[in-house]
Order: C-alpha cells, then structure tokens, then sequence
C-alpha cells in the first residue's frame, strides 16, 4: 500500500506541469500591464524565448528577478507582500518556474523559480519611485501590492478600492520586477537585501 501522500505528490507534480505549459496570458486592458507592452503572446518579448538554465548561477542567467518591500513593515505584512507578489509574477511569466523534483525518499517536489528572486528593502516612497520607473519599462513584468490590498480579505472589495484610488493616491507595500538583468539591476542595485 502506498503512503497517504501519494496522492498529493501526484497532484504536486500535475500542477507543476500544467504551471509550466501554460499558455500565455490574454491581453489586458490596463495601460501600464505587462501584456499591452509586450509582443503577440502577451509577454515581453524575453519571456517567450527563455531558455531553462538550470545548470548557471543565477548571476549568470540574463534576467533577474527582485521583490522590493517596505522595510518596516512587520514579518508577517512582508512574508504576505512576497509571497503574493511571488504569485502574480509566476501567474504572469509561468516559465520562471523550475521543474519538480523527487528526494531520495521517491517523493514528488513542486519546482521552484529556477531564475531565483532577490529580495530587497526599501522605503514606501522608494518603493513608489521604483514602481513607477519600471512601469515604463517596456521589457519588465512589474507587479505590485498597494498597501489597500492587506486591509481586506474580501478580493472584490480590494478591487473596488483601487478603482475608487488615483494612481497617485496608492502607497505601496512591495513592488516585484522581472526581466532584463541590466534593467532591473539599473532600477533597484543600490537597495540593501531586506533582513
């Protein structure tokens, strides 16, 4: 008889290649979205051509990967920050993501970002600054949590809020960029690694 997590291995591996094979995103309408910048598929033009490196350092490797987050904000604001950040650029570039692996033991584990992801800190204002450079940065993903977005647990209800915030209006919790090493090194290389 199998162990009882068989099936969730199973399940592990299966959404790992549907996560992989994913077909592009539509385009949105969204003026600064990354689909409206990008070529027919939805994306930068880089990420269609990705070639999965799994064998470089991700120094090495021609895009980088960073999320920037308010430094003072508490632990848990900026684990939930990252790791909803991490979400939407997986959703957005479904390539970044590594395939899955099995330990020694014969149990399935679901692939991480093969490109790897820094993260960094900074202040909301810095934050903001980075954001909206990058937003006109044609060949970067930008994706990003305005702080409205950890005061409900209802989505449509953040939804709602930022229909009713001007752009210039939001505070930002953390923004994530992905694309060109040069680009995003340009952006974002003087901030320290968030402790």
């Amino acid at each position: 008889m199998r162990p009882s997590t068989h099936k969730f291995e199973e399940r592990i591996v299966e959404m790992t290649v549907r996560t992989t094979t994913r077909t592009a995103p539509a385009t949105q309408d969204t003026q600064d979205a990354p689909a409206n910048r990008a070529g027919q598929d939805g994306w930068p033009g880089w990420a269609g051509d990705l070639e999965l490196r799994t064998d470089l350092p991700t120094r090495r490797l021609p895009v980088k990967w960073v999320i920037v987050i308010d430094g003072d904000l508490p632990r848990g604001l900026q684990a939930n920050a990252a790791a909803c950040l991490a979400a939407s650029a997986g959703g957005a570039v479904p390539a970044i993501l590594g395939p899955s692996g099995t330990d020694a033991s014969g149990r399935a584990h679901a692939g991480l970002p093969w490109i790897g992801c820094t993260v960094l800190a900074a202040p909301g204002e810095t934050i903001r600054r980075v954001r909206d450079e990058a937003a006109g940065e044609a060949e970067l993903v930008v994706t990003d949590m305005a702080a409205i977005a950890q005061r409900t647990n209802v989505y449509d209800e953040y939804l709602a809020g930022l229909a009713r915030t001007a752009s210039a209006d939001l505070a930002y919790y953390a923004v994530s960029l992905l694309g060109p090493r040069a680009v995003v090194e340009r952006l974002t290389g003087r901030l320290p690694l968030l402790r």
